[in-house]
């Protein structure tokens, strides 16, 4: 069925991972698929160049109003460009911004969602923007957050941590799959298992296996390290790829950093088992 299965998250939550394993999955190639052809399988709709080639202008042409415009129209090209469904990756909440969908309705055929601990995302969004934890804590925390444009990408309206959730898992008639980060990890071929069937793919163990090995956090490390990333920093002062791991927020964060990421997020948190019933933080 034509449209758009997106592939979303709130950034640093595994994304570029669950990308990665769809791109292995479906090509089930002799060797592991090179991150920077990940764009060939999986669009992106906060890259520019999409909206060029629809608009026919550079993106210095087109107005900020322009691009809001055009983001349904290329919402509808990725949709209906192939037969088949489309996987288009965005970091993007689900939510009206000037007066349009960020995600298009009519467009829509479903979505994947990956969420990850905060606690766990602070030192890995602190990696990324070059900042400290505390102002890490304070943007995963704004209501209003956005993720400011980079070259040859829109900026992404965030919401807070929690607001990002809930603007997917609540988002009206929406076919939603919601998978964590953590069971991705440690109980892969489960989770990865429960993906297919939500995909409407048969569950082949041998091609799950493979695709899950072929995009371990240590085989797209590896590749970043020998060939780069088109999609890290282009600064170049830290990696994409950083740790992978579970748990370090209880190395990487004070007491009182733990006790304000869980302040703010404590119901969403708790909705999906990284705190216990009696308000404990879990792995």
């Amino acid at each position: 069925m034509p449209g758009i299965l997106w592939l979303a998250s709130y950034p640093k939550s595994g994304n570029t991972w669950l990308r990665a394993y769809l791109a292995n999955l479906f090509r089930n190639p002799e060797r592991p698929i090179p991150i920077n052809e990940l764009a060939v399988h999986v669009y992106g709709d906060n890259f520019l160049h999409h909206y060029e080639q629809y608009s026919g202008k550079k993106a210095h042409e087109l107005s900020n109003e322009e691009l809001t415009r055009l983001r349904p129209l290329v919402h509808q090209w990725f949709a209906y460009s192939k037969r088949d469904t489309v996987m288009v990756k965005t970091h993007s909440a689900c939510v009206i911004a000037n007066d349009v969908p960020l995600i298009t309705p009519n467009a829509t055929a479903g979505a994947v969602y990956v969420i990850r601990n905060p606690l766990d995302m602070v030192a890995s969004l602190a990696n990324h923007y070059q900042t400290d934890l505390d102002r890490a804590i304070e943007i995963m925390g704004t209501k209003d957050s956005i993720m400011p444009p980079s070259p040859g990408q829109l900026e992404q309206v965030l919401l807070d941590w929690s607001g990002h959730v809930r603007s997917w898992i609540e988002a009206p008639q929406l076919r939603l799959h919601v998978m964590r980060y953590e069971d991705m990890r440690h109980k892969s071929y489960k989770t990865f298992a429960a993906l297919s069937r939500f995909l409407g793919l048969p569950v082949e163990k041998p091609r799950i296996m493979k695709a899950i090995r072929f995009s371990s956090f240590d085989e797209l490390k590896k590749q970043e390290s020998n060939s780069g990333f088109v999609e890290a920093r282009p600064d170049g002062k830290a990696k994409f790829f950083r740790a992978g791991k579970t748990g370090t927020w209880r190395k990487d964060l004070t007491s009182d950093q733990i006790g304000r990421v869980i302040e703010a997020h404590r119901e969403i948190m708790t909705k999906f088992g990284y705190l216990s019933p009696s308000g404990e933080p879990l792995d």
